[in-house]
């Protein structure tokens, strides 16, 4: 491990730190309890007595921290110094899933929570950003995963399909060694 795969744990880590102490929260109204509605994040242990964790949203934070970190680590990989010109298509697919995972839980599906209803795919009012979201909206946990889910398959699809095909050169000693091989 490298200096700046070590760095990229305690920043991996610092983020953890700070996703659990300030969690998102899901407040109930008094008019009407049966629906959560976003409240933003607070200090973990100062919640109030009608607010929830949002335990879906968190667990997508933690895994796009820790995805990311993965991303980070494979990249900053001691193999061989990466330069902006000689940047492969692995390690250009690999940083921007990083930064499409980013930007899919900075601006995540909200709908009204009026508009809540029991169906597997429910509809959404739109994208917001995640600390200037309306109070009456809540955030559609389905979409958001189905969103994630498709991001890291469609990146890792294309980080295996970009993968550089190494050509083994065998020397004649070792073809005359595998052709007596083959014909056994």
């Amino acid at each position: 491990m490298n200096q700046r795969q070590k760095l990229t744990l305690i920043i991996a880590a610092i983020n953890l730190a700070l996703m659990l102490l300030f969690p998102p929260f899901d407040s109930y109204s008094i008019a009407n309890s049966i629906i959560p509605i976003f409240s933003g994040f607070h200090f973990a242990f100062s919640k109030g007595s009608n607010e929830i964790i949002n335990s879906g949203v968190l667990f997508l934070e933690v895994a796009v921290v820790l995805i990311n970190a993965g991303i980070a680590w494979l990249l900053l990989r001691s193999r061989k110094v990466v330069t902006l010109r000689k940047i492969n298509y692995q390690n250009a697919t690999l940083a921007v899933v990083a930064v499409n995972l980013v930007m899919i839980l900075l601006f995540p599906p909200f709908e009204n929570y009026s508009a809540v209803t029991r169906a597997i795919l429910p509809s959404f009012q739109g994208f917001y950003f995640i600390f200037a979201a309306p109070r009456e909206h809540i955030i559609v946990t389905t979409l958001l995963y189905i969103e994630v889910i498709f991001m890291l398959v469609n990146g890792g699809l294309l980080w295996l399909m970009f993968k550089e095909r190494t050509q083994t050169i065998l020397t004649p000693e070792e073809e005359l060694k595998l052709m007596r091989e083959l014909r056994k």
